[in-house]
């Protein structure tokens, strides 16, 4: 089993692809990358020419590749407007499926993937990279010992100060569903409720902003970009509240005027201790009545949780997991319970920001 070669389809052959799935699967002993799927022919016949097998079959309707039985995994990594009902086909066709973050555009289009896969019995997992990284590992494992005891607060962070992405259709609200909260938002906040291990929203608090989009010149890292075609929020806020009590701060921004820019961090504060992700892991707390910071060197061997390399980059140990649990059987790493949570979460702020109201989860 430990040998046997996975058989996979790649529908969405653009940027996430080439700069992530791709690279990573193809480092993978048990992947074999037999077919790629994209609206531009040409894009597919890159990636296949330079990733797939000797004989990768190319497509430009998803719904052919679907049809080749021999595929037993999927990964879906187009614009989010259409992750749900490509997801939702591949598990009926009884394939096993990869979908990039957010896990659809909204949380209703999400909860169709979730139902699919316990209806089929095939497994899905998000594209959460970074709970993956070297010291998210670790502030996982130091809540799981009990280092900071009842996580009662906790502050999601994923900010830029400017760094727009001009490409792709990330601006865009139809395809993708929003902007920074649904892109780099949804990152900070799939890590935070995964070290709280809470996933139970009571209700949540949102605003968003478009603040910045019509101001020229942009300083922008990728260039500037054209007014019309920013539809999306530059900024977004929430304040998520917990059925247990315990309080999630989320921000969210590309362009903000700020010089704090941290991207897909956490903080955590507990009855016992506290860890923030500022330089990289500090954990704080009291100790024989004193205050103590202890700042752990993540570069000097591994914890036991981290399963793996030192130098095993997040998205090549998220491939290694992901196959690793189609084909032992096992729980991906990250569920779809878990990712729906997130996208009902997203969804919530937007209401919120729209009505100007709370939004209440049932």
């Amino acid at each position: 089993m430990a040998d046997r070669k996975i058989r996979i389809g790649i529908i969405g052959c653009g940027g996430i692809a080439n700069g992530k799935h791709l690279p990573a699967l193809y480092k993978q002993k048990n992947a074999l990358l037999v077919a790629f799927c994209d609206i531009v022919r040409e894009k597919a016949e890159k990636a296949a020419k330079q990733y797939g097998a000797e004989d990768a079959a190319v497509y430009e309707d998803y719904k052919q590749l679907l049809k080749d039985e021999s595929i037993e995994v999927v990964h879906v990594l187009t614009p989010n407007r259409s992750h749900s009902f490509i997801t939702v086909d591949a598990l009926e066709a009884g394939k096993h499926v990869m979908c990039e973050k957010p896990m659809a555009i909204n949380a209703d289009e999400a909860k169709k993937m979730l139902d699919a896969s316990k209806r089929t019995g095939k497994k899905l997992t998000i594209g959460y990279q970074n709970r993956q990284r070297p010291d998210s590992l670790y502030a996982k494992m130091e809540a799981q010992n009990g280092t900071f005891g009842d996580i009662y607060y906790a502050k999601a962070t994923a900010l830029r100060r400017r760094a727009v992405p001009t490409w792709g259709v990330f601006l865009n609200e139809y395809e993708q569903g929003g902007g920074p909260l649904i892109d780099i938002g949804t990152h900070a906040l799939d890590l935070t409720l995964w070290c709280m291990d809470n996933f139970k929203p009571k209700y949540c608090v949102g605003t968003t902003y478009k603040k910045l989009g019509s101001k020229f010149p942009t300083g922008n890292d990728w260039g500037d970009w054209k007014a019309e075609d920013f539809t999306v929020e530059d900024a977004a806020f929430g304040f998520i509240v917990m059925e247990n009590g315990a309080t999630v701060m989320l921000e969210s921004s590309w362009a903000l005027n700020m010089l704090d820019a941290r991207e897909a961090v956490t903080t955590l504060c507990g009855t016992d201790g506290g860890l923030d992700m500022n330089d990289g892991v500090r954990i704080n707390g009291i100790r024989c009545g004193r205050q103590y910071v202890l700042k752990p060197n993540l570069n000097a061997g591994g914890a036991a949780f981290y399963e793996g390399s030192s130098d095993e980059r997040p998205e090549d140990r998220e491939a290694r997991l992901w196959l690793d649990a189609v084909i032992n059987d096992k729980t991906p790493f990250v569920t779809p319970e878990q990712a729906y949570c997130v996208s009902r979460i997203l969804d919530g702020i937007y209401k919120s920001a729209k009505s100007g109201e709370p939004y209440y989860f049932n």
